[in-house]
Order: C-alpha cells, then sequence, then structure tokens
C-alpha cells in the first residue's frame, strides 16, 4: 500500500472514483431528494428490439499489487485473430460478490456454493460470465478460472480494465495479461474499460485497441459510459478498425434514466448491446424487505425512502400480477423486463437458488400488454438514486465531453 500513501490527493480521489463505482447506488443515496417521474415511458414497449424471445441474441497491474503480474509469454497459448463476431445471450451471470468481503461478506468457504452457481449454470445454457479486476481485488477472476477448469467449461467470460487515473495505454496490455492469468485463458471474449475517468480516456480506448490487435481479445466494450463517451469511443476504435460491442449500465424497472436521457437509443443505434447490471436493483425488486427489515449497511436508507412509497408497492403487486401468468417470481419478473427491452441483464447469484431463478427468467416471453404494465407502474415510484450523484467522472477535461449521464 506505500505507493498509495504517496499519491497525491487528486490520485487518491480517482482511486476513490474506482472504488465508490461498486457503491454507486448506495454511498450517496441518502443525500437525494426524491421527485417523482413525469412520464410513464409507455413507447418503451414497442421499442428497442422487440425480440424478446428467449433464445434471442444480439449480435490493476493493481495498487496494491495483487493484480500486477502479468502472464509469461512462454505460458501463453498461441493466439488466433481476433473474432469480430461475438454474440452476446438474452442473460448472464455478475460475480461482483465473488471474493468481495467489504460489500457482501464473502468468505472462502463459500466457495464450494459458488461452484454449485457455477455448474448449474454451465449446465442449463446459461455460460456468460461477468467480473473485472476489482472484483475482490481479481478473486472474481479467479474463481471463474478455477471452476472452469475443474470443471473442464468453457464459458464466455467479460471482464473489465479499471481506468484509474495513474494508468496509461500501456497499462491497458498489462492488466489485460493479467486477467489472462487469473482467468487461466489465453484470450478474453469481451474487454471492457470499466468507467470513466476525468482525463486520459483517449489512452485507454487506444490501450483496448491495442489488446484487441495482439489477439489477446475477442471484443471490446465499455461500461458507465453515456452518449458523448459512446460516440467518442466508438468512433476512435472504428479509426483503428476496432467494433465497439457492448455498454455495460446501470438499467432496472427502478432505474430507468437511460431511456429517459437517450443512452439506450444512442447505443441501439450504433449497434451497442446493453448489458444491464443490478437489474434487481440491489435486491429490491425481490420484494423482501419491510420497514423492520431492511438490509445491513447503506442500502438500509435506500430500503426505507422504497418502502415509505406506496407507488413502490404498487409495482411490487403488479410485478406479482405478471408473475402469476408465467408461475414465476418478482425477480425473474424484473430480469425477463430487461430481456424485453432489449439488454443483456447481469444479475449475481451466490446461491443455488438464485442461479436456478435466474436460468428459469430467461425463459420468460413478456406479452407487449405486460411490459406496458410494468413501466406504467415504475414510472409512479419516485427515484431514490439519481445520475448526477453517482461518483463517476461526468466530463473528460481534455476532450471537452461528458463521459457520464447515467
Amino acid at each position: 500500500l506505500e505507493p498509495v500513501m504517496r499519491m497525491t490527493s487528486h490520485h487518491k480521489l480517482g482511486i476513490a472514483c474506482a472504488t465508490a463505482f461498486i457503491v454507486i447506488f448506495l454511498a450517496n443515496s441518502s443525500f437525494q431528494t426524491s421527485s417523482q417521474l413525469k412520464s410513464s415511458r409507455a413507447s418503451m414497449a414497442s421499442s428497442r428490439r422487440q425480440v424478446i424471445g428467449a433464445g434471442s441474441v444480439a449480435s490493476l497491474g493493481g495498487v496494491a499489487g495483487k493484480l500486477s503480474r502479468v502472464a509469461r509469454a512462454d505460458e501463453m497459448a498461441p493466439i488466433v485473430p481476433a473474432n469480430t463476431n461475438l454474440k452476446i445471450p438474452d442473460i448472464g451471470i455478475g460475480t461482483w460478490a465473488w471474493g468481495d468481503p467489504l460489500f457482501w461478506n464473502y468468505e472462502k468457504s463459500q466457495d464450494p456454493e459458488l461452484r454449485q452457481v457455477y455448474d448449474y449454470c454451465m449446465q442449463n445454457g446459461v455460460t456468460f460470465w461477468d467480473t473485472a479486476e476489482l472484483y475482490g481485488f481479481g478473486r472474481s477472476e479467479q474463481l471463474l478460472g478455477k471452476f472452469s477448469r475443474e470443471s473442464n467449461t468453457q464459458p464466455t467470460i467479460a471482464t473489465k480494465f479499471a481506468a484509474l487515473p495513474f494508468r496509461s495505454r500501456e497499462s491497458v496490455v498489462k492488466a489485460c495479461k493479467g486477467s489472462l492469468e487469473r482467468l487461466g485463458v489465453s484470450q478474453i471474449d469481451l474487454y471492457q474499460i470499466h468507467f470513466p475517468n476525468a482525463y486520459g480516456n483517449k489512452a485507454f480506448w487506444d490501450g483496448i485497441a491495442d489488446c484487441y490487435d495482439k489477439g489477446l481479445i475477442k471484443a471490446v466494450g465499455v461500461s458507465n459510459y453515456g452518449v458523448e463517451a459512446l460516440t467518442a469511443t466508438n468512433k476512435a476504435l472504428k479509426e483503428r478498425g476496432v467494433p465497439l460491442t457492448s455498454n455495460q449500465i446501470q438499467y432496472s424497472l427502478l432505474y430507468r434514466f437511460p431511456e429517459t436521457n437517450g443512452l439506450l437509443k444512442a447505443c441501439d443505434d450504433m449497434d451497442v448491446k446493453v448489458l444491464a447490471y443490478s437489474p434487481l436493483f440491489l435486491g429490491f425488486l425481490v420484494g423482501k424487505y419491510t420497514l423492520d427489515h431492511l438490509p445491513k449497511g447503506p442500502r438500509s436508507a435506500i430500503g426505507a425512502k422504497l418502502l415509505r412509497d406506496p407507488e413502490y408497492k404498487n409495482l411490487l403487486s403488479t410485478m406479482d400480477a405478471v408473475a402469476a401468468n408465467h408461475d414465476a417470481t418478482k425477480p425473474q419478473v424484473a430480469i425477463a423486463w430487461c430481456i424485453a427491452k432489449g439488454t443483456c441483464p447481469i444479475p449475481g447469484a451466490r446461491n443455488l437458488r438464485q442461479a436456478k431463478e435466474n436460468v428459469a427468467a430467461a425463459k420468460i416471453i413478456l406479452s407487449p400488454e405486460e411490459v406496458l404494465l410494468l413501466d406504467t407502474a415504475a414510472s409512479k415510484v419516485s427515484p431514490v438514486i439519481y445520475p448526477d450523484v453517482n461518483p463517476f467522472p461526468k466530463y473528460d477535461k481534455d476532450l471537452g465531453i461528458r463521459m457520464y449521464d447515467s
């Protein structure tokens, strides 16, 4: 940690932003003033790729040293030219909680249960996994690699580069090799820039294109990028002959700002697939909490606000009604709604029950009427999280563009 202690306050702020993305919903929520969404956005029921069938697809070095290892060249298998035809499925599994003791109380004793999650999903057709070098400081990637080797399976893996302010173009390649080593693979299926920075973003775009040119990765994505940032990245990558495949953003029935600010449409127009993280809104679309039974930690403030809003309870009732039509649960309806919107939700799973629910959700086909019903109910819930207070840098001071908008 000594290098961290020697950093300037500006760099420390950058690290704070990098860590704060994990609690994007949490840290600022208690300081927000809720206000009612003013539009039902009902038109979304018939927009954004109305392909809602279950089978459809859309075509550090670490600060503390844990992530600084680079795979030796003699250990790397020969690399084939990058495959530009990566297909992202209807649903994936997020592994933020795998290896993270700070926010998800991870312990190594949980590994056998996580292995059960992995095996069940792989055996039942859900083979797309999202991780990041920051998740558990590499532990999440290590677990995915370990499980795939032990089971002799080949998952499709998306991981992410942490765009910390002191990193450079060369850092992207070095970090990519570190992820390759932890995952135990010779090529990453989808490599993403985890979040925007206040400067140096162009260097990161060049660095990830370098990874593509070297055959280290099959496809390129970004995460938490707004409309202007997405447009600029797409243009820069095109100049290098590299297609932009995806943008991973927060999106759920209780966080629909990407619909209202044009981000979903921009992704659609550029043929960039949306990976929807937190599709269950930190568990609040499960419906298990009450004012007497709130989650521990910062999430309790969010829950307290939601549970005092009668429209939140009405949304849960609407979800129950839709779920009854499909012999499903509320979480499955929330996931199916994201799929119906043309996105690939990546809910987390820490136990076998959650894994089974997630897998089954991909088979639920909501009707346009059901999507409209859910849209209308969700639009009446006063938001408890706003994009403007989320911790990501909003602008690139060098490029003069807005990097984050929702």
